[in-house]
């Protein structure tokens, strides 16, 4: 948690770690995992207590139950970074199918004058 924000990291470890491996890991690479990562976290949301109608309350659970929920703050963390990902490498990838097109084109550009020239 930094600021007004949580954060979240997975770092898979194998089978299963040993506590030594945990600690080794947090003192040694949390740090630079943390570092190393782009992400901007989610807001931390203050929430006043106010007595909401009992009606309306059920209503609200009801329309929460129905749709479909994140557990906890970390997956949603996680997910948010997986989106922003999918996006930067949607981009690249539009980015770089253009770049072949055009180079295709040029090439293609090129014999064609080639062939008018009698090369």
């Amino acid at each position: 948690m930094s600021g007004n924000r949580i954060k979240a990291y997975r770092y898979i470890f194998g089978k299963e770690p040993k506590d030594q491996d945990v600690l080794d890991f947090v003192n040694k690479r949390l740090l630079k995992l943390i570092d190393t990562h782009k992400q901007c976290g989610i807001p931390i949301e203050k929430r006043h207590k106010k007595k909401i109608n009992s009606k309306k309350l059920q209503r609200k659970v009801a329309k929460e139950l129905k749709k479909r929920s994140i557990s906890t703050k970390a997956q949603e963390a996680l997910k948010d970074e997986f989106e922003t990902s999918k996006k930067e490498k949607a981009e690249n990838d539009k980015q770089l199918k253009e770049d072949k097109k055009a180079y295709i084109r040029k090439i293609k550009v090129q014999k064609a004058e080639n062939k008018h020239r009698g090369r």
